[in-house]
């Protein structure tokens, strides 16, 4: 069964990669540029924007290659090696590095006079979605952090048993 689920668990992680790639080449530049055509006030922010989302989407896809890279440890029975530090450190810099992109996005969409065609709920509603990208992405990164010091206890744990066996 431990396969199956690290079978699956990889499907997962190759859909998610290409479905990222998708968005970056396809979803993102052509809702940016409909949205340019809807309402032609929006052109000075859609290259920055969209080259900040295509950069999010990054930083999701090198945490899913580093998730790979832990499921084949753990297949092989190695996950408690210095090497699942290492990618573990590399999902904790991708959500990072995804949770400061929010935290500019909330700090530009807060101060910026972006104009709106509405009454501008769209720009409150952008501003309140970035922000809780940045709370979710901080509480990840906390969580992976708290995750790398049980596998840190865990790591010791074994190695410590080995020399006694």
């Amino acid at each position: 069964m431990h396969r199956v689920f690290i079978l699956l668990l990889r499907a997962g992680t190759v859909a998610a990669i290409l479905g990222g790639l998708f968005g970056q080449v396809v979803v993102i530049p052509t809702t940016a540029s409909d949205e340019v055509d809807r309402f032609p006030p929006y052109e000075p922010f859609a290259a920055p924007y969209v080259t900040v989302a295509i950069l999010g989407v990054a930083c999701v896809q090198v945490a899913l290659v580093a998730v790979w890279m832990l499921l084949g440890m753990v297949e092989r029975d190695v996950v408690f090696t210095a090497r699942a530090f290492r990618w573990v450190d590399v999902v904790i810099g991708a959500s990072t590095a995804a949770t400061l992109l929010a935290v500019g996005v909330t700090a530009h969409l807060a101060v910026a006079e972006i104009p709106s065609p509405d009454d501008g709920m769209d720009v409150e509603a952008a501003l309140g979605a970035a922000a809780a990208s940045a709370a979710v992405g901080a509480a990840f990164a906390m969580l992976v952090v708290i995750m790398r010091g049980l596998l840190r206890k865990a790591t010791r744990l074994q190695t410590e048993m080995a020399q006694v066996v």
